[in-house]
């Protein structure tokens, strides 16, 4: 019985192997004749490439009807008012910044003003020690008393027609001498305050309290808050395109406004150094406005109220000049353009396009002369 078994379970043992080695030998049958069809299928595909360049040689019209359909959008150009700017960094200046010097010699006895603070007109900002000027005030007075008695009384006589006539009119002159003496004297004590010529703010002070300053010593920069303009530097190129009363949109950065306002004047100088001249802009009065502060003017310097108009991107240019593509039945073809000028990415078509045709978009770098073209939304 057991010998039975043993034999038994050999057989059972054959048998499997013998039908794994005919399973091993379909499958690296069937590999074989799958590499075997790749093989004859890579030279089948082969020869159809060289038979389609062959046809595509002797016949163009093949070469289009074989040729794949690139998937594309489309727009259109449009036909809107047009408008160029000349865009160029401005600055707001002010026509009352001012240096306030000293007028007399001394010592800075007050200095009141503080850098930052906004006075108005006639507000004190500084006094100089005027003690000298205050005693000769006090000795002219002096001379003043005795000079209007002693002429008063050769007045008196001289009404009486006592004396002489030289006598009255030496006592009037010097009576009047000291009068324009003490005048002038007064004049120079004014000058020994130092106040706000109009209202503004003092912008810095240069001296300190108990310097000793001359006359035309600095003694600070005071701006004015009214007056204000912005003066801008411009190409050449410009020179008699723009003028006095043409329309400009200023902008400020920090201020996040922007106002429209006009040129006031125009400059009639080059500057050598930058090949520039200098245009001023009108500035109304406006909150928080600080001289110094950066401006962005643009200024227009060209205008069509219908003109045919192109994202710029669109165009493109060989060795016989600049083109767009456009799309007709399905096939996209080039339509060489005459271009103006160009603005915000937008570009003036002055020649080859109508407003009426469709023009590839997406896709406009892959498609070529003749390419079919497949549109999407």
């Amino acid at each position: 019985m057991k010998t039975y078994s043993k034999f038994f379970l050999g057989a059972l043992i054959l048998a499997a192997a013998a039908c794994g080695q005919n399973g091993n030998d379909e499958v690296s049958q069937k590999k074989a004749e799958l590499d075997s069809k790749k093989a004859e299928a890579a030279n089948l595909r082969l020869e159809i490439e060289n038979l389609e360049k062959e046809i595509a040689t002797l016949d163009p019209s093949f070469a289009r009807s074989q040729r794949k359909s690139l998937l594309i959008t489309t727009t259109t150009p449009q036909t809107e008012s047009f408008a160029h700017y000349v865009e160029v960094t401005g600055s707001v200046m002010s026509r009352r910044n001012v240096n306030i010097s000293a007028e007399l010699s001394g010592r800075v006895q007050e200095i009141t003003a503080v850098e930052g603070m906004s006075v108005k007109k006639g507000a004190v900002l500084a006094r100089i020690d005027d003690e000298s000027i205050q005693r000769n005030i006090a000795e002219i007075e002096t001379q003043m008393e005795l000079a209007r008695t002693v002429y008063e009384r050769q007045k008196r006589l001289w009404d009486q027609q006592i004396g002489t006539e030289m006598q009255y009119l030496e006592a009037k002159n010097r009576m009047e001498s000291l009068e324009k003496n003490i005048a002038t004297i007064r004049t120079q004590e004014g000058r020994a305050t130092i106040r706000a010529p109009f209202d503004g703010t003092v912008e810095s002070i240069t001296v300190r309290a108990g310097e000793v300053i001359q006359p035309g010593s600095p003694i600070l920069n005071f701006i004015g808050e009214s007056d204000l303009y912005i003066e801008g530097d411009i190409s050449e190129r410009y020179v008699g395109i723009l003028g006095r009363g043409d329309s400009v949109q200023v902008s400020f950065p920090s201020l996040n406004k922007t106002i429209h306002s006009t040129v006031s004047a125009v400059g009639s100088v080059i500057n050598p150094n930058n090949r520039t001249f200098k245009v001023e802009i009108f500035l109304p009065r406006m909150e928080n406005l600080k001289p110094n502060m950066i401006s962005v003017l643009r200024i227009m310097d060209y205008q069509q109220p219908s003109a045919v108009t192109v994202p710029t991107y669109l165009i493109l240019q060989d060795n016989q000049g600049e083109y767009v593509f456009v799309v007709e039945n399905e096939i996209a073809r080039k339509q060489y353009v005459d271009r103006g000028k160009t603005y915000n990415e937008r570009t003036e078509i002055l020649s080859g396009l109508s407003g009426g045709e469709v023009l590839v978009d997406k896709g406009f770098r892959e498609v070529g002369e003749n390419f079919r073209v497949n549109i999407t939304e």
